[in-house]
């Protein structure tokens, strides 16, 4: 049995805000797997404990750049929020955004590799990057790119810099752009229920599975009981289905209709989405550093 330390309940509290014994109770039927505890508490408390997918504790920016049909969305990651707002940075950033439109790149790789200068560093990406971390005094990389060209229009929208929305589109651009804020605000994962990918699905329906036996009814409703919880899912989830943001007296799809207005695909980025961010639990380390002092002694 793996012990259960004061640190992952804290951990498992701050990612689904569930009450700390029953983080507690989770990460003991869990045996200290993380990840089955928060599926263990989806299934006690519900939609409470998958607050998890939002949370996000990596740093950096999101960037976008369009070119007439060619477009761009980048993310570049840091240590802390204090070098999100440093200019050499922020430029960094929007010049790798650029350079992507306008060169395609294979991979993050072939990216860094494309030539760029700025402050003096050079002639790559990739030297700006490390003469920049030498210069500020922290790692920074650049972590994910998608380009879109060829087709349809694009749109984009930025959050602040830790969201960032490409939208393609046919039609109205004040209508695409007020479907990249409603992504930015919503975050689907789709465009259409038959989009959500079968992973996802298989998630849902397992958490949902779990309540219905939970619940003691009967194999024919809890049978109903699932389906309808993964149904609700997957309206929930798609972006055609949900709705609309300015106007929640309509789905986005009736809202683009209404506009005479198509959507083909989008990206959503968020910053850190993904990443495991260590945290540092300052009480234990007090504690160890007291028993380090007790020992000397």
């Amino acid at each position: 049995m793996a012990a259960i330390t004061a640190s992952m309940v804290a951990e498992l509290r701050a990612k689904t805000d569930a009450p700390m014994m029953e983080c507690k109770k989770a990460l003991t039927e869990a045996e200290g797997d993380m990840a089955k505890a928060e599926e263990i508490l989806r299934v006690k408390l519900g939609t409470k404990a998958g607050k998890a997918a939002s949370r996000v504790t990596a740093e950096g920016v999101i960037t976008a750049h369009i070119a007439g049909d060619v477009g761009a969305v980048v993310e570049v990651n840091c240590e802390t929020d204090f070098v999100t707002k440093n200019e050499m940075f922020l430029n960094l950033a929007a010049a790798t955004a650029k350079l992507v439109a306008e060169n395609n790149p294979a991979d993050v790789t072939a990216m860094a590799a494309l030539a760029y200068e700025q402050d003096g560093y050079g002639p790559t990406l990739e030297d700006v990057r490390k003469g920049l971390i030498g210069k500020i005094g922290e790692n920074m990389s650049f972590r994910r790119f998608v380009r879109k060209s060829g087709g349809a229009k694009l749109t984009s929208y930025l959050h602040g810099t830790r969201i960032g929305v490409l939208v393609e589109y046919e039609g109205d651009e004040a209508a695409a752009r007020d479907v990249a804020m409603h992504v930015a605000a919503m975050k689907p994962v789709a465009l259409t229920s038959a989009d959500v990918p079968a992973e996802l699905i298989e998630r849902e329906r397992s958490v949902a599975t779990a309540k219905a036996q939970e619940s003691g009814k009967p194999a024919d409703i809890a049978a109903k009981m699932i389906e309808g919880s993964v149904q609700k899912y997957l309206k929930e989830v798609s972006l055609f289905n949900q709705p609309f943001v300015k106007n929640d007296k309509q789905t986005v799809e009736q809202m683009l209709k209404e506009k005479n207005t198509k959507v083909t695909g989008f990206t959503l980025y968020v910053v850190g989405e993904g990443i495991e961010k260590k945290a540092d639990d300052f009480a234990a380390e007090v504690a160890a550093q007291v028993a380090a002092a007790q020992k000397k002694d």
